[in-house]
């Protein structure tokens, strides 16, 4: 069975996704860009609301990098099993951008440097190692979740048919 979002048609040669095709990164892009700078805002909203301050653990972040990742597995779930078709630009919008702007690595990091600066090693070393489990578990956990919402089995999803 054919996947419509990836046999949309001849690719340049070493490009595997559709959106990469000639004259169609645009739209792509403007999504990308709309859904990131809302999701910065999200973030930066969350952040403001639930301040943390010096060697304290970085609650906000790790709760915004997880709940992202929760997210991501679940929408990418549903996009792929639901609307193939709109996968490419609701992909962009709400997957590469929104979620891709609120979530962080970079501010991750810097904490997790900002930890060991102040001394606080054993805080540095839980948020480093919780982090990257808590986002694994999401994405895991968002994509069993969202299976189990639309009823699509495992072998389903990996083989693109419906």
């Amino acid at each position: 069975m054919t996947n419509p979002y990836l046999d949309a048609g001849p690719r340049p040669p070493g490009h595997a996704h559709s959106e990469h095709a000639p004259g169609r990164q645009l739209p792509v892009l403007a999504a990308v860009a709309a859904g990131g700078a809302l999701g910065a805002v999200a973030r930066y909203g969350v952040e403001r609301r639930w301040p943390t301050a010096g060697t304290a653990f970085p609650w906000p972040v790790l709760a915004v990098n997880a709940a992202g990742c929760l997210a991501m597995g679940a929408l990418m779930t549903v996009l792929a099993a639901r609307f193939p078709r709109q996968k490419r630009l609701a992909g962009a919008l709400l997957g590469t951008g929104f979620l891709g702007g609120f979530t962080t690595f970079s501010h991750y990091a810097d904490g997790v440097r900002q930890l060991v600066r102040g001394g606080a090693y054993g805080t540095a070393a839980a948020y480093l190692l919780l982090t990257v489990a808590a986002a694994l578990a999401g994405v895991v956990l968002g994509v069993f979740a969202a299976r189990a919402a639309v009823g699509v089995p495992a072998h389903q999803e990996a083989s693109g048919g419906r």
